[in-house]
């Protein structure tokens, strides 16, 4: 899979299984170039997530959530992830 084809999949994932409200899906593998964990082909990558379903949930829980959705592609496609994921109701404070 391209940099553009494991962007547009964990964005395809991460809307089915939570329905967001908001999402945002960045590649940051530029970042890491000659990095070890680079070299293999496998992307780093920033989400920022807003949905329901992560109200009343802790930060780890929500982390534990999306990796399970991208769990094959944390193995074979993705090196590093940064989340950020919120409830809607956090951001309206």
């Amino acid at each position: 899979m391209n940099p553009q084809e494991r962007r547009k999949e964990i964005n395809r994932r991460l809307k089915e299984a939570f329905a967001p409200e908001s999402l945002g899906v960045e590649d940051e593998s530029y970042l890491h170039e000659g990095h070890e964990g680079a070299k293999d082909g496998r992307g780093h990558f920033r989400v920022l997530i807003i949905a329901e379903i992560f109200e009343g949930r802790s930060m780890v829980d929500r982390h534990r959530m999306i990796y399970r959705v991208l769990d094959e592609m944390m193995r074979l496609d993705i090196h590093a992830l940064a989340i950020d994921a919120w409830s809607p109701d956090e951001l309206d404070r």
